[in-house]
């Protein structure tokens, strides 16, 4: 009772607050312990939680029990249905049971219920049943599709086949038909997918039944919607891609024209909806070589897709852009080509309707492979996959589809073909190039001795070609937004993109659009006729302008660089200088002048410096188009002089922007220095080398001098010490100057001061020495006799240390601008300069500097008409070597491999490089070592090759003694108008011959040839100087 309870019920207040308080005192006195309480509540809890762990356990028992009892009695239940559909097909093919549709459909319906994988055999043995059943002649009941028209079971029979197709459906995605049983499953279920999904083969309808057709057909839509929905394409995709992505397909021609008769069906039957098109298009249409299977295999589904103007669908289906991405986003890159492939050979086989539907054809086609192009990739990154065709790839590529990329390449080069070329081409080839009369040629104004051939090619070239049709030049007057223009320019976009897209099978697509010889040439006289004045101005309106119509006019010229480029470096010699191929020497003028033009413009008003993207691909287009024709005139003049230099370019303004570090003014010198005089380029290449030395101290100052160099010089030992002196001295030591005392066999110095002639004198007798053939460090060449590596000169024991001394030394006289007579074969010298690495580079165009007859050789295997086989070649080659026959193997086995006519082209290639690379590849490399260990590769980049021999060698011209006069320093009381000096300068100019001058020339100065900038630059400069003798004495 509390303290309040108490005083409530009137008990004395003493006695109440004693009592309280003793209760208490008790309570806390006889109380249990805390810890002992905590063990009491956590039994209480583990009781409870045991007694309710108890009750799950019963019930889950009670549960399991259920399932178990529900499991057996269904494994009961499936046995007994198994075996009542075991016994009903056991007495069906007995034959003990009468036939009927209806205790079929019973049969059915018990399998679909209990159906598993276990149950393959008897839903196979189902099939073949219903099959059966629908076969039968005469007997309605017996049919199966009968029950459709069952009032009650319409439904119910819808429903079981639909189930027993899509089950169809599902086994047929798991079957490889390259395997006999499983080829002929397929067989069966697609034999049941045909049946099913059309009336054509139901007797049902036949006769009186006709008028049962709607409603049944309606039925056969219904089943087909059914499987769409479900995913009906993709198996049929999955089939496809099974039997035919393979070097040989497995599909039999009856499987691959049920699988199509299927998969057009529902198209067919929803009136070629977009939906169904799309559907289509993404599994079927996508399945690699699928129409070239379709033209060897089965030529009825071709003529299905010709019926139904199929090709005519897809283009217009595509032509929307948003289908056309939602197909290529679908597909991704590898699918995407595929159909790609397809359509483009559809194209080619259905040449009217590619006529007709030509633009759409062509934008569709641009759209697909520009989608591909956004994901193709230069190089190879953590990002990228390699793709047989496209290269770098940075999308998932299905590797599967790899065994089938060469059917699909095939597909692709129809779209370069002669046939898809000259139907899209039409507008262009279709242009007349109009024949004119001869007229004689116009005078060449030079009468050098040298430039006769050079003008008799002229007459030769235009007495050809100026009788067959008007030379093409601009002329202008067609309007560029014309409907004629534009469509050229979207085909030209549409090949453009295949080159950028394709980039493993470029050169394919390039080799293809050069086929027709008339192409190139007619699409210059298009490009010549387009805007008011035609040509350049057109063009470089259009680098100002980023309108879609100017794009597609520079993807033009683009792709006409392009093709023309590759065209111009696949022909050899005969074919572009006398056969003509393709263009006349006087439209490679014009086309040449055009393209060095157009560069210079794009460089020198400053497009090239912000380019970037289509721009800057141009413009390498467009370049590598000049140097291609810039080199072979090199190799072989065909253009009038002068015709690479630009007039409107001071040489003075460009060395003062080089100065100043303008990027136009680098550009300039990196990619057309062509244009710059050869003289003014020699005066820079002077200037950057003198700025290299006075960077290194190696120029005399009032504050410094030079470090010097000497070395002693035995002459009965001139090679042998200069090696020995000069090969461990450092570079900078090489680069600076050396000084040369010669001494005769007696250890006594020669008479005489080195001030640079001794040296002079030094350098030039070892060049001599070391490119003696005699050495066989060096050979020459038939006919012209020019010097390249002999192959066998590893009979030196250290020959590679030789020739990167020979290297070194021929650098120091071109770093001194001492010219040597040392004529290099320009294959070599090519080489040196690094141009065999450049993708324009063809050593077959090199090999005549090699050996004349050699090349006629190969290139009359290029042109035998007959089998090359019969030449009994293989590739290999085959060389006397020091009195030993030896076989060099051109590729690994190439001495079992036989020439053929597919493999001549490589053949001859395969021998140019080897006789020009791979025979003297050790040696031109240590070579180039030493070289470039003194001249800077970079500095000779303004130079052509025959430049660089001039440079090397000098200019092969008499001796110009005015300007030696000139530039003579006098000396001890001798002038110019000393008695003494006008008889010298009389006897030279009038007693003595050229060679005689030559002899004089190298007397005084140690060089038989004038330095290439004349005597201006002849250091130390030839100086006369007036001596006293007596009378005894002889001058010296």
């Amino acid at each position: 009772m509390s303290y309040r309870e108490c005083i409530a019920k009137g008990v004395p207040e003493g006695q109440t607050k004693s009592s309280y308080l003793l209760n208490f005192t008790g309570c806390k006195m006889f109380s249990v312990p805390q810890s002992s309480k905590s063990e009491f509540l956590d039994k209480a809890r583990q009781a409870r939680e045991e007694r309710k762990g108890y009750k799950e356990k019963e019930k889950a028992a009670t549960q399991i029990q259920a399932l178990v009892r529900k499991f057996l009695c269904r494994c009961r239940l499936q046995k007994q249905i198994r075996k009542e559909v075991d016994d009903y097909f056991q007495a069906s093919e007995a034959g003990t049971t009468k036939r009927n549709a209806l205790s079929l459909f019973r049969t059915a319906r018990k399998l679909l219920f209990i159906y598993c994988l276990e149950d393959k055999i008897r839903f196979e043995k189902l099939c073949r049943t219903i099959l059966a059943s629908m076969e039968v002649e005469n007997e309605p009941k017996v049919w199966y599709v009968s029950l459709a028209l069952s009032k009650d079971l319409t439904i119910p029979w819808l429903k079981q086949i639909k189930d027993v197709l899509w089950i169809c459906c599902q086994l047929l995605k798991n079957l490889k038909p390259d395997i006999l049983q499983d080829s002929k499953l397929v067989t069966l279920y697609l034999t049941m997918l045909v049946t099913f999904t059309d009336t054509s083969t139901w007797r049902i309808v036949r006769g009186k039944g006709e008028a049962l057709r709607p409603a049944l057909t309606r039925i056969c839509e219904n089943i087909m919607g059914h499987l769409n929905q479900k995913g009906f394409y993709s198996i049929l995709q999955i089939l496809l891609t099974n039997g035919l992505a393979r070097s040989k397909p497995s599909l039999s021609k009856g499987t691959l024209t049920a699988v199509f008769s299927l998969s057009l069906r529902p198209v067919i039957a929803a009136h070629f909806s977009d939906n169904l098109l799309r559907s289509f298009l993404l599994h079927i249409m996508s399945v690699p070589g699928i129409v070239s299977h379709f033209t060897v295999l089965t030529p009825e589904c071709m003529t299905l897709i010709q019926t139904h103007d199929l090709l005519r669908k897809f283009i217009l289906f595509l032509s929307r852009e948003e289908q056309c991405l939602d197909i290529c986003v679908c597909l991704e890159g590898s699918h995407t080509l595929c159909l790609l492939g397809n359509l483009i050979h559809l194209g080619f086989l259905k040449e009217k309707v590619l006529e007709e539907e030509a633009n759409h054809f062509v934008k569709d086609l641009t759209d697909m492979l520009s989608y591909c192009q956004r994901y193709v990739s230069q190089k190879k990154s953590n990002l990228t996959h390699w793709h047989p065709v496209l290269g770098w790839f940075s999308q998932t590529v299905d590797y599967g589809l790899n065994e089938s990329m060469p059917l699909v390449t095939k597909q692709l080069q129809h779209l370069w073909g002669v046939s898809v070329i000259r139907t899209l081409f039409s507008d262009v080839l279709s242009k007349k190039l109009e024949s004119q009369e001869s007229t004689p040629p116009p005078p060449q104004p030079s009468t050098s001795q040298n430039n006769l051939p050079v003008k008799n090619l002229f007459k030769r070239a235009f007495q050809k070609s100026a009788s067959v049709r008007n030379i093409l030049k601009p002329v202008g007057g067609k309007r560029v937004d014309s409907a004629e223009v534009q469509k050229v320019c979207s085909i030209c976009v549409l090949y453009q993109t295949a080159l950028s897209t394709l980039t493993q099978i470029r050169l394919q697509i390039l080799t293809g659009l050069t086929h027709l010889d008339d192409l190139l040439p007619k699409l210059w006289a298009f490009i010549c006729e387009l805007g008011p004045q035609g040509g350049l101005k057109l063009f470089m309106e259009c680098l100002n302008n980023d309108t879609e119509e100017s794009k597609q006019l520079l993807a033009m010229l683009m792709l006409f660089c392009d093709c023309s480029r590759h065209l111009i470096t696949i022909l050899d010699d005969i074919e572009v200088y006398e056969e003509q191929t393709s263009f006349k020497i006087e439209e490679l003028i014009t086309i040449s002048s055009f393209l060095n033009t157009f560069v210079f413009k794009m460089i020198w008003d400053g497009i090239l410096e912000n380019a970037k993207g289509e721009k800057l691909e141009l413009f390498h287009s467009v370049h590598g188009w000049l140097m291609v024709l810039y080199e072979r005139d090199c190799r072989r003049r065909f253009t009038p002089d002068d015709h690479w230099l630009r007039k409107d370019l001071k040489p003075s303004l460009l060395f003062q922007e080089l100065e100043k570090g303008k990027k136009r003014a680098q550009l300039l010198l990196q990619y057309i220095p062509h244009v710059i005089p050869h003289k003014n380029r020699v005066l820079l290449f002077r200037n950057i080398v003198t700025k290299e030395k006075e960077s290194l101290g190696l120029v005399e100052t009032s504050s410094a001098s030079p470090h010097v160099t000497h070395i002693t010089i035995r002459r009965s030992r001139m090679l042998e010490d200069g090696y020995d002196q000069l090969r461990r001295l450092p570079v900078n030591s090489i680069k600076g100057v050396i000084r040369v005392k010669f001494v005769n066999d007696l250890g006594v110095d020669e008479a005489g001061i080195d001030q640079d002639g001794v040296f002079k004198e030094f350098l030039e007798e070892i060049i001599k020495k070391v490119f003696n053939p005699a050495l066989n460090l060096f050979k020459t060449t038939s006919g012209n006799e020019r010097l390249y590596p002999s192959p066998t000169s590893y009979i030196h024991e250290n020959h590679l240390q030789l020739f990167e001394f020979v290297g070194k030394m021929l650098g120091k006289a071109v770093y001194e601008g001492i010219v040597v007579d040392v004529p290099f074969a320009s294959f070599f010298l090519s080489q040196v300069l690094g141009h065999h690495h450049s993708t324009f580079y063809s050593s077959i165009d090199e090999l005549p500097s090699l050996d004349s007859e050699f090349y006629k050789n190969l290139t009359s295997i290029k042109r035998y008409d007959g089998d090359v086989g019969d030449l009994g070649l293989t590739l290999s080659y085959d060389e006397d070597v020091m009195g030993q026959l030896v076989c060099h193997e051109l590729i690994p086995g190439g001495k079992t491999m036989p020439v053929t006519n597919e493999n001549k082209i490589s053949y001859i290639h395969l021998m140019a490089h080897f006789r020009m690379h791979t025979q003297i590849k050790e040696q031109t490399a240590a070579f180039i070592r030493g070289f470039r260990s003194i001249i800077n590769p970079e500095w000779l980049h303004m130079f052509s090759t025959p430049e660089v021999q001039r440079l090397i060698s000098g200019d092969n011209a008499e001796i110009d003694l005015d300007d030696l006069k000139k530039h003579t320093v006098y000396y001890g009381g001798f002038h110019s108008s000393h008695r003494v000096i006008i008889w010298l300068w009389d006897i030279l100019s009038s007693d003595f011959n050229a060679e005689e001058r030559a002899m004089f020339l190298k007397f005084v100065t140690s060089c038989s040839r004038p330095p290439l900038l004349g005597f201006a630059y002849l250091k130390p400069p030839f100086s006369i100087r007036c001596v006293e003798v007596s009378d005894d004495q002889s001058p010296s």
